[in-house]
């Protein structure tokens, strides 16, 4: 046996373990390009889907795919709701599951979204009562808030008096 297949071995032993006991869907990213294997620890994960909206947006790309939760397709389908997305698609099963955002240009090719930023961060967690939300950019911008009866936007949490943490500005 030649050095390359047993070192191939061991990588097929290696994926096999973390897809059994450490890919349960917390932060492990597993991606195999071109044959090589790279692991990515994800200390935030939202953060990373505004970093993959904002970089499929800077090279014109109609759509940009990211690992799966539930709390990414959440505020995928309100930046549906408020047109900053066209549409999110759930793509594979268990394990492999992703999701597809297809992303949103003006007429003239710009792109719908001017802005995408993180506010709160696991590192400084940043929460505000319904009554000191305000609108952002004039009211065409919208931030997403996590409550306790869901994510909302601000309008949404305000009509329904109920603060939460700050997750995203958006405009």
């Amino acid at each position: 046996m030649d050095v390359r297949e047993g070192i191939l071995e061991i990588l097929v032993c290696v994926v096999f373990v973390l897809e059994k006991w450490l890919l349960g869907g917390k932060f492990l990213e597993l991606k195999n390009l071109v044959g090589k294997i790279i692991f990515k620890y994800m200390s935030d994960p939202i953060s990373d889907m505004l970093s993959r909206i904002r970089n499929a947006q800077m090279v014109k790309q109609k759509t940009t795919n990211l690992p799966y939760s539930k709390m990414k397709l959440d505020i995928a389908e309100i930046l549906v709701r408020e047109g900053f997305l066209i549409a999110v698609n759930k793509l594979g099963r268990k394990i492999d599951r992703t999701l597809e955002l297809v992303i949103k240009y003006e007429e003239d090719g710009s792109p719908k979204i001017s802005e995408i930023k993180r506010i709160s961060k696991p590192s400084q967690r940043v929460y505000m009562p319904y009554k000191e939300l305000h609108p952002l950019q004039g009211g065409l911008g919208r931030m997403i808030l996590s409550t306790p009866l869901g994510l909302l936007t601000d309008r949404e949490a305000k009509k329904k008096k109920v603060g939460g943490e700050i997750l995203m500005e958006i405009w």
